[in-house]
């Protein structure tokens, strides 16, 4: 099991952003449990690898594996068309278990990779509905490859919601693995100090972005992460991982309350 606590937090915010602005269904919660044991199953792939494939490494993927399978298998037959997702994931999966076989799996490139794989929940909840409703292609919409793809709305908070995870992986950072590195310091004070003001741009010079995303709590909330990105690591240089996971779930709750309240 993951002992990562604001792996979660990434894990089930996007899952629930998209569920809910595309309306819940039934098969929203089937999917946050495949996306959860699926998760679950890579992690546990990823150790084994890096312990060079040692047997007593791979009960826990052939269990995971196993039941992601299973209740993935369940999750299409209610939603078919969900499955041409796995397309877009298949390469960012095998990406990341490509780092992990070269034990480089902390490194910020690889958790870019899965700070990518997390955003796109967004859309593939998003896209539940269609699925949903388009059955084996008898039914209203018939198949859909790639559905809730279409739907600038899902675009829209994923790229927030990839943004926001990608300035986690710096500031975790600053915090944990890379505690009193300058040079990443800086680039997480940066990186969070340039997403308010690249919202606020991007809304002034294209205003269907306030019709999508609501622009000024969100500012202000990405101002803020941004004042932590400096103030955290200079005051309390010490936190502990526990400590860090738990304020980066915070965190993640407030995104998701902006995203979804406004």
């Amino acid at each position: 099991m993951p002992q990562q606590h604001g792996a979660w937090a990434m894990l089930v915010a996007p899952a629930v952003v998209g569920a809910v602005v595309a309306g819940p269904r039934w098969q929203h919660l089937l999917l946050l449990v495949v996306w959860l044991v699926g998760f679950c199953a890579y992690n546990a792939a990823g150790l084994w690898l890096k312990a060079r494939r040692r047997p007593r490494w791979l009960p826990p993927v052939r269990a995971y594996g196993t039941a992601a399978v299973v209740l993935g298998v369940a999750l299409v037959a209610t939603a078919p068309s969900l499955v041409t997702w796995g397309l877009a994931y298949a390469p960012l999966l095998a990406a990341s278990l490509r780092y992990s076989a070269l034990r480089d799996e902390r490194s910020v490139a690889n958790d870019l990779v899965t700070v990518l794989a997390a955003g796109l929940m967004v859309v593939v909840a998003g896209g539940v509905p269609l699925a949903a409703d388009g059955g084996w292609g008898g039914g209203r919409g018939g198949w859909t490859w790639f559905p809730g793809a279409d739907d600038a709305q899902a675009w829209a908070l994923a790229a927030v919601v990839v943004a926001y995870f990608a300035g986690t992986v710096l500031y975790v950072k600053t915090l944990i693995r890379e505690r009193g590195n300058r040079a990443m310091l800086r680039a997480s004070v940066v990186l969070h100090a340039a997403l308010p003001v690249a919202l606020l741009v991007c809304a002034a010079l294209v205003p269907a972005v306030g019709a999508l995303l609501p622009v000024p709590t969100l500012a202000v909330l990405l101002a803020l992460l941004a004042v932590r990105a400096v103030v955290v690591p200079l005051r309390w240089p010490t936190a502990t991982p526990k400590a860090v996971g738990i304020g980066e779930i915070v965190a993640t709750t407030a995104l998701v309350v902006v995203l979804l309240v406004g």
